[in-house]
């Protein structure tokens, strides 16, 4: 694997993810013993997987598209990122967290994630690493499971990331946007 093309799809994972971060804190904080933090585990496994599997379906039909035409997909992003900053700007941001289960986590990371989809397709058909990225992000996952509980061990660290991640989100969308609209991908 190409280390350039490694680093770009753990920085989009991260960047794509800091939501995710925050809520898995928030599932470890409640998960009672190891059979709760499995459980939250599974949950976000399944639930990205699910985020995975609509994003390579998407890109792979992004793959029929005429050649030039997929690096338009970059615009995605792009609104993606002006619609996330709106939000920052003029909403709060309580999400509900439901009961740790294992279909409740997935869920959760399912519909926080669904804004991923739009990021992903274009990079993902742009890339023509696909599996490549497949794994990084799996490992991501991983990588975010345990950053989770870590974090729910220490809440100040928790509090800062909830308080700003969703500043940061809007401002990576529109330069993910332009990457792809530039054909760095």
């Amino acid at each position: 694997m190409d280390v350039g093309l490694i680093g770009r799809a753990a920085g989009m994972f991260a960047v794509t993810n800091l939501d995710d971060l925050v809520l898995l804190a928030v599932f470890f904080g409640q998960a009672a013993g190891r059979r709760g933090q499995v459980k939250v585990v599974a949950g976000q496994f399944l639930g990205f997987a699910a985020i995975l599997a609509v994003s390579v379906a998407g890109a792979l039909g992004a793959g029929l598209l005429p050649d030039g035409a997929v690096r338009w997909l970059g615009v995605l992003p792009i609104l993606l990122g002006l619609r996330a900053a709106w939000q920052a700007f003029h909403t709060g941001d309580d999400e509900p967290v439901p009961a740790a289960g294992v279909l409740g986590i997935a869920l959760v990371c399912f519909a926080n994630g669904g804004d991923n989809v739009g990021v992903y397709v274009p990079a993902f058909a742009a890339s023509g690493s696909l599996a490549s990225y497949v794994v990084v992000f799996l490992v991501g996952v991983a990588v975010w499971c345990v950053a989770g509980r870590f974090l729910a061990t220490r809440p100040a660290v928790a509090r800062v990331l909830a308080r700003r991640g969703h500043l940061v989100l809007p401002v990576v969308l529109v330069g993910l946007g332009v990457l792809i609209l530039a054909g760095a991908f």
